[in-house]
């Protein structure tokens, strides 16, 4: 007898817990079953309230100014469409880098790194789309040596790093803005290695490449 009140005990806990009290606004914490110094829990952490008093700083505030020269994200983005937003005054997609960035052999070799590790798996070394996923079932994916994305303008393509297209993610939340810029500027050179012609190598450049004077 003493199993089948278990047994009924134990049902009319599980039917109550998963159902009984389903939708209920409840005006009270929650009670904490375990103890917090054998299961830590993140709902207790120290923490500073807004305008609250402290003993950690010499002038007893818990609120804090901002880091010198420190600017608040969208007033950046205002005020710099073409690097953070890759725009145009007009409000088009912008052609070309942003003045403030060094066109430089370590902006394009930052461009090379950032590109092999996010880029090349889908669209290749060469940035013909053959990448590694083409060989397991990823298909379309885009080759730019195709007129289409040669002409296209620079901003679109950092928009396109910066919020993703059809299948392919976003990579705002891994390559900072002048990164993105950096690998724009990579396949910009991979994209004039492919269309080069022998009369594109003067004998000034061939000499700057191998060191000569």
């Amino acid at each position: 007898m003493r199993h089948v009140y278990l047994a009924t005990f134990f049902v009319v806990a599980l039917v109550l817990s998963v159902f009984g009290l389903r939708g209920t606004v409840f005006t009270s914490p929650p009670m904490d079953v375990f103890p917090e110094w054998l299961f830590p829990s993140m709902k207790y952490q120290p923490k500073f309230r807004p305008q609250a008093e402290t003993t950690f700083f010499a002038d007893g505030r818990a609120d804090r100014l901002p880091p010198p020269h420190t600017v608040r994200a969208d007033l950046a983005l205002r005020e710099d469409d073409h690097r953070y937003l890759g725009k145009s005054a007009a409000g088009g997609f912008s052609a070309g880098l942003p003045e403030g960035l060094s066109v430089d052999r370590k902006l394009i070799e930052i461009g090379r790194d950032r590109y092999q590790i996010y880029c090349a798996p889908c669209h290749g070394a060469l940035g013909d789309g053959n990448g590694i996923t083409k060989r397991y079932g990823m298909g379309a994916t885009a080759t730019y040596h195709d007129a289409r994305l040669r002409t296209m303008a620079d901003g679109e393509i950092f928009n396109t790093i910066t919020n993703g297209k059809n299948t392919m993610l976003a990579y705002a939340d891994k390559l900072v803005p002048d990164e993105r810029w950096a690998v724009v500027l990579y396949i910009r050179a991979l994209q004039r290695a492919q269309q080069a012609t022998a009369a594109d190598v003067t004998d000034a450049a061939a000499r700057k490449t191998l060191g000569l004077p």
